[in-house]
């Protein structure tokens, strides 16, 4: 077995459980996506249901494909008594579904049992339950190796939906969260009839207009700030692309292998602040750590925080984060 005492643990809930809430991430992505809806597969029943809610932000239209996420809602239209146990998935800690999630580990963490399974490095362990596996890729490696220790046959189906959250989170393989292991569990995952071709042309081939539209406004406005290559997005960007905010995921991936960089972020315009993502290629800039300072998280070539304020609150945060790279000193602000 892999996770023998947590599968255990796991099991032995859910079998007791008749109502499952399983919850994933604000601004979703194809691994929180697909850990949702692998989840909901290997553990509703005829006497068992799973319901699905995810925290702020659109389902990327990428997704379209994975039969389900029409059952998927906010996590905010949820009334938490009704359910019997509660998952959260692919969250480095509550807040990352926003304040609904905090409300429901609030409302769920005396009552009723909570599992938390996740890969990020920076996982608070707050459930009653934590499996978590930073060696992992992506919460849907854990996944499998969780079926696989429970004795869940992998159907084409849900081979489909694991393979799309792990190939999204290592952008196809190619990240270095990818490990044997990874290709391991993705071979396995090939045999039982995932289809990669689909997975690859929705996740990194096929992509709208307005998806082009918004990425040449976020490419006309990158800005080095030291070795910080950064841009952002604003509403006046998304309306006149007519786009969604979530068409505007890769293009940190995009701007962090520009030459003279040593870190990328994006920054989401908000009514009271920004959404920052951040991407490092090189084992000398850890962004975990530096999105740490300002109360994010996540893995050390992968991470994010939020920013409270106006534009001086943006401008301190590149600066601080550019001087922390420069310095090599991603010690707490003081």
């Amino acid at each position: 077995m892999h996770y023998p005492a947590e599968s255990k643990v796991i099991r032995d809930s859910i079998e007791q459980a008749s109502c499952v809430l399983a919850v994933s991430h604000s601004n979703p992505d194809a691994d929180s996506i697909a850990s949702l809806l692998a989840f909901q597969r290997a553990f509703q029943s005829e006497s068992r249901s799973v319901e699905l809610a995810t925290g702020s932000g659109t389902i990327p239209e990428t997704l379209d494909f994975l039969d389900g996420t029409d059952e998927i809602v906010p996590a905010d239209h949820l009334r938490v008594e009704k359910y019997d146990l509660v998952a959260f998935l692919d969250c480095a800690d509550e807040e990352r579904v926003g304040e609904p999630g905090s409300q429901i580990l609030n409302q769920a963490i005396d009552r009723v049992p909570v599992i938390n399974i996740d890969h990020h490095v920076t996982n608070s362990r707050f459930g009653t339950m934590n499996l978590i596996d930073a060696k992992a890729a992506a919460t849907c490696e854990i996944l499998q190796l969780l079926f696989e220790d429970l004795s869940i046959q992998t159907d084409a189906n849900q081979a489909t939906v694991l393979m799309s959250g792990i190939q999204g989170d290592t952008l196809g393989l190619r990240t270095p969260s990818t490990t044997g292991r990874t290709l391991e569990v993705s071979a396995r995952l090939l045999d039982a009839g995932a289809d990669l071709d689909t997975i690859v042309d929705y996740l990194f081939r096929i992509r709208p207009y307005s998806t082009l539209r918004l990425w040449a406004h976020a490419l006309s406005a990158v800005e080095f700030t030291g070795e910080l290559i950064w841009t952002e997005i604003t509403t006046e960007m998304l309306d006149d692309a007519g786009a969604d905010e979530s068409e505007a995921e890769g293009i940190v991936n995009f701007l962090a292998g520009t030459r003279g960089a040593r870190a990328a972020a994006m920054l989401y315009r908000k009514p009271d602040g920004w959404r920052v993502s951040m991407r490092s290629l090189t084992d000398d800039v850890d962004v975990s750590q530096l999105t740490s300072l300002f109360g994010g998280g996540g893995h050390s070539r992968a991470a994010g925080c939020s920013l409270s304020g106006d534009v001086s609150v943006r401008d301190e945060f590149l600066h601080t984060v550019a001087d922390r790279i420069s310095t090599g000193k991603p010690a707490p602000v003081d």
